[in-house]
């Protein structure tokens, strides 16, 4: 199993520093949050706490995670980077696809798109983009991407997005990789019918086997069990070396973990707590996972 670090809701400044640190621990990748803005009120609720409530503040740091690679994937060599995850709901594919093939090609083909609809009316609404929409238009999005990052001069004529034919060079030189993001029945379809993964948002291990066990079987009726397929999974209730085990034997294949916080380390520590945390995890768990 394959570890990555999470740095949502960290300071800036210390990405770098936790980025290179992470890449010396042995983690595979960097997961990236998004999140467009903070709208002082929402017309949704938050699907991931029990109570529906944000929790993070207007005043919590984000960056563009297509930034963020580009700034992370120069000051490291090997480790990759993926969205977890891009909301596609206010974006346009095309777009993002100059957006993705350019990360792909600076960083040396380290780069993973994680994505989802999108929860919050209003990012996709004041976006420009109808939110109501948003699953129909994320399936032809997926598309495009494909098709676009493929390379050469593509066109696509779907109900969402239409367009003549166009090229955006270079392509990237390996495929980008795309990982679904959701829990609920729609996205498990899409992940087994469209993705090279799933990716989730914070969910207990009962939870995660049941899923792990729904696309196993969704990937068969698609005809794809036989192709490669990431789990990557943020399991609240299983930590540590044992509870890692456990994560591998349910079929998760990569854990997206924040090692400080584990540790009681708040997310405004120093950049040094954390690190320090990170190489404490590298030699508790990393380094003894068989």
């Amino acid at each position: 199993m394959k570890f990555s670090l999470g740095i949502a809701l960290n300071p800036l400044d210390q990405l770098t520093e936790l980025a290179t640190t992470a890449e010396e621990c042995g983690f595979s990748s960097i997961a990236l949050p998004d999140s467009i803005f903070y709208g002082e009120h929402v017309n949704a609720a938050y699907p991931y706490t029990s109570d529906g409530r944000r929790f993070w503040t207007a005043d919590t740091p984000w960056a563009d995670p297509m930034v963020t690679a580009a700034a992370l994937g120069a000051v490291t060599e090997r480790i990759r980077f993926y969205t977890q995850v891009l909301k596609l709901g206010p974006r346009n594919p095309v777009l993002l696809a100059r957006q993705v093939g350019s990360v792909a090609n600076l960083i040396g083909n380290r780069f993973g798109l994680g994505v989802g609809l999108g929860w919050n009316p209003e990012e996709s609404l004041w976006c420009g983009a109808p939110f109501e929409e948003r699953a129909g238009r994320a399936d032809e999005a997926i598309e495009v991407l494909r098709l676009i990052l493929g390379g050469g001069m593509v066109e696509y004529h779907g109900k969402h997005f239409d367009f003549g034919r166009l090229q955006i060079s270079p392509a990237p030189t390996e495929p980008v990789p795309i990982y679904v993001g959701g829990h609920a029945e729609p996205a498990l379809r899409r992940a087994a019918r469209a993705g090279d993964g799933w990716t989730s948002a914070m969910i207990r291990l009962d939870d995660l086997r049941a899923i792990i066990e729904r696309l196993s079987r969704l990937r068969a009726e698609f005809g794809r069990e036989n192709e490669p397929f990431e789990i990557q999974a943020v399991c609240v209730d299983a930590p540590g070396l044992d509870g890692f085990r456990r994560q591998a034997d349910a079929g998760v294949t990569d854990a997206i973990v924040m090692p400080w916080l584990a540790e009681g380390i708040s997310l405004d520590a120093s950049a040094t707590a954390k690190k320090d945390s990170l190489r404490r995890f590298a030699d508790e768990v990393i380094g003894r996972m068989s």
